[in-house]
């Protein structure tokens, strides 16, 4: 099983920087707010007062996505499919930054989404 959660870094890096398909305002609205509106998730999404403060600072120049790595760190050697990229300055969840530069700050300011 792989994660397809290399898709906004391939949107941006191919689509947009590379073959220049839609602006780069378009790109970041169908990664928003498209997306909340579409899973009904409210006050995400959008950089307006009362909403959370979720925010990626990106270096769109510097947006990278590498191959797919095999590493076998589960239990019993269990092996699986990671995918890292680089170019993502900082991720700020509810108004903290929980990423610097690609490592974890160790806040936790964030919830788990779950269907019912």
């Amino acid at each position: 099983q792989i994660m397809d959660a290399s898709q906004p870094t391939f949107l941006l890096t191919y689509w947009i920087r590379e073959q220049q398909r839609w602006s780069i305002e378009e790109a970041i609205r169908r990664l928003t707010s498209d997306t909340a509106d579409l899973f009904g998730i409210g006050q995400r999404g959008r950089l307006v007062e009362g909403n959370y403060a979720d925010v990626n600072v990106i270096d769109f120049d510097g947006l990278r996505l590498p191959q797919p790595q095999y590493v076998n760190d589960f239990p019993n050697g269990v092996g699986r499919f990671i995918q890292g990229s680089s170019g993502y300055d900082y991720t700020i969840v509810n108004g903290e930054v929980f990423m610097d530069h690609g490592e974890h700050t160790g806040v936790l300011a964030g919830q788990m989404l779950r269907s019912n």
